[in-house]
């Protein structure tokens, strides 16, 4: 099969593999723990507005990969040609899978006390080991890492917009995120920064 054509059914495919992945194990840890695991916010606060840009964008990222397994949308997506090379679609696609793989590993090790966004009614517990020892945010790492896949994985115009507003919304949820677990655990959290930094 031609490069450029694997690549193109595997963002189809990987993209909707993601979002069954996300809302069934959602739904699972819901129905054994009685929690909700997403958090927006209250409507119309910051953190609620990250969430809608960022979900705006995935179920758009979403439609488009699919549509593009049928129809020819690179026209209207501002393909850039002098990075549409075999070589770096598939660093991209290494990236996304190497992304996924981190996600899983960070969500598995979370278990019932991940949360996507910030539970106001639970006392979280500080986690700084495994891989909260190389990174506070390890999840958001393996998140930006899988958006700059995908842009290598579609050099275009809309990939580039997509990847610098995701990087942009997850910077300011890991600011909020980090905000709020100062306040639940001010000490160690304060020693927890000293040790560890907010990337890598």
């Amino acid at each position: 099969m031609d490069i450029e054509l694997f690549v193109r059914y595997f963002l189809g495919i990987y993209f909707l593999l993601i979002g069954l992945n996300y809302t069934s194990a959602s739904i699972a840890l819901r129905q054994r723990t009685g929690l909700r695991q997403i958090h927006y916010g209250p409507a119309g606060s910051r953190t609620w507005w990250y969430r809608q840009a960022f979900n705006g964008f995935r179920g758009t990222i979403l439609g488009v990969c699919l549509v593009r397994m049928v129809w020819p949308l690179d026209p209207w997506l501002g393909i850039i040609t002098p990075l549409y090379q075999p070589a770096l679609l598939l660093t991209g696609v290494f990236l996304m899978l190497a992304a996924f793989t981190l996600i899983a590993y960070v969500h598995s090790y979370m278990h019932n006390d991940w949360r996507s966004g910030i539970d106001p009614d639970l006392v979280k517990p500080l986690i700084t080991d495994g891989p909260f020892s190389r990174s506070r945010n390890p999840l958001f790492m393996a998140i930006m890492t899988g958006q700059l896949g995908f842009f290598l994985a579609l050099p275009s115009l809309f990939s580039l917009i997509c990847l610098l507003t995701g990087a942009t919304v997850l910077a300011l949820q890991t600011r909020a995120e980090e905000a709020h677990l100062q306040a639940l655990h001010p000490d160690d959290y304060r020693a927890y920064q000293q040790q560890v930094r907010r990337w890598l």
